[in-house]
């Protein structure tokens, strides 16, 4: 162990910590404050920590508190002094993946984790078996405890996914749809759970943007942008994506994407590799041409007719792209202007659900609290579906909805996919 909980490699920044003034305006909506109520489990507390870590050796408390942070940035949308906690947070995280007092079992867990989910390939693989176990219904074993145990919290949360999931593949390139006014060729990110447990999701997002006149390029490779290892504190591995993803789309005038986690990680490269001379200005260039479909969408006048869809709609903010992201209006926006739509909005919009990327596989028992938190705030709307921009959202939502109430969540840009084409969602 050092003197210090940290190393050398962009430790806490000393000046961003100081910018906190401890005001508490961050504490009603920290979702973690919320689940444990300590104050070393709120960011402000976390905080603390960080300047603590700078004078004295990490604990394993300190560890624990670290990783009981979801992430979700809403603390970030409620400074009013402008605290950078995403950024500090994001220093810590690989911190805490080089410490010896992260134990080999965790170790092992994570790994796993990531040999899986950010592999499209290996993912694909899987759906007969995600398939037959949700046919066996095998997290029922583990009763009212499922979403709070690290087993029973995977097999709960797995999608009902399609066996043309396995080898359902977007077109690399899909031309722009005739008699609308082209907008020129936009990149599109398929993602790595994305594509596999939501490709009907990103085949909607790729009709959606051609018949709004772009010409829509979807390579297959990278595999993944490097979001969930980079929330995770995996620098090595979400460093290798975030050039590997620059290098395939960089050329591109707009990287469009349908994932608040991706869009997310994906704007953050400039920061992310500001202390790499072979990368910076590329990742930095590269940041400032991605757009999240859905604020793309909304900076251009629609052209394609939009035919009503009867839905009273609850919107879900989901944090990386309401928080992260800032971006908030253009969702709504888009499906307000669909005929037949009527949008509702669910108490504590700001709250993460607990997804939070793999957060509910980390921290089961946390993560249900807050995805039962939200699925009772959604169901409350009485609406008729629930929109959400983020896989891990719908899973986790989906999960805690259960199945007395089963109320469809759909990605917003399946909803304007429907309307578009004149069919039922």
């Amino acid at each position: 162990m050092t003197d210090t909980a940290w190393d050398a490699r962009r430790p806490p920044d000393p000046e961003l910590i100081k910018d906190c003034v401890h005001c508490g305006f961050c504490l009603p909506t920290c979702p973690s404050y919320a689940v444990f109520e300590n104050e070393m489990d709120s960011p402000r507390g976390r905080i603390l920590l960080m300047r603590v870590g700078h004078e004295d050796a990490l604990s394993a408390s300190m560890v624990e508190h670290f990783d009981r942070c979801l992430g979700c940035m809403a603390c970030v949308t409620a400074c009013p002094s402008g605290v950078q906690y995403d950024k500090l947070i994001e220093q810590v995280r690989p911190q805490l993946e080089r410490s010896p007092l992260r134990s080999r079992t965790e170790r092992l867990h994570r790994a796993a984790i990531f040999a899986l989910f950010t592999h499209p390939g290996r993912l694909r693989a899987m759906v007969p078996a995600i398939a037959a176990q949700g046919r066996l219904r095998l997290a029922s074993l583990f009763g009212d405890r499922a979403l709070r145990t690290r087993i029973g919290a995977l097999l709960a949360l797995a999608p009902k996914v399609p066996m043309r999931a396995a080898t359902q593949q977007l077109a690399v390139v899909t031309p722009a749809a005739t008699g609308v006014e082209p907008r020129g060729a936009v990149a599109f990110m398929q993602g790595c759970v994305q594509r596999v447990f939501y490709g009907d999701v990103n085949a909607a997002t790729v009709r959606v943007l051609a018949a709004e006149g772009w010409e829509v390029h979807a390579p297959r490779r990278p595999r993944c942008c490097g979001a969930l290892p980079l929330h995770s504190g995996l620098e090595p591995e979400a460093l290798k994506l975030a050039r590997e993803t620059i290098a395939a789309y960089e050329g591109f005038d707009a990287i469009a994407v349908n994932v608040a986690g991706c869009g997310s990680a994906m704007k953050d490269y400039g920061h992310l590799l500001a202390d790499d001379p072979a990368w910076a200005s590329r990742a930095a260039a590269f940041s400032a041409k991605v757009r999240d479909v859905h604020e793309l969408l909304d900076a251009h006048p629609a052209q394609a007719t939009r035919h009503p869809v009867e839905l009273r709609i609850a919107y879900h903010d989901a944090c990386h792209l309401a928080h992260a992201q800032g971006v908030r209006i253009p969702p709504r926006a888009l499906l307000r202007g669909i005929p037949g739509v009527t949008l509702v909005e669910p108490r504590e919009w700001e709250l993460c659900c607990g997804s939070a990327g793999i957060y509910n596989l980390l921290q089961p028992d946390a993560a249900a609290t807050l995805g039962k938190r939200k699925a009772d705030n959604l169901a409350a709307t009485g609406a008729d579906a629930i929109a959400a921009a983020n896989p891990g959202c719908a899973l986790q939502i989906t999960a805690h909805l259960g199945r007395d109430r089963t109320v469809p969540i759909y990605h917003p840009m399946t909803l304007l996919d429907a309307s578009i084409r004149g069919v039922a969602p």
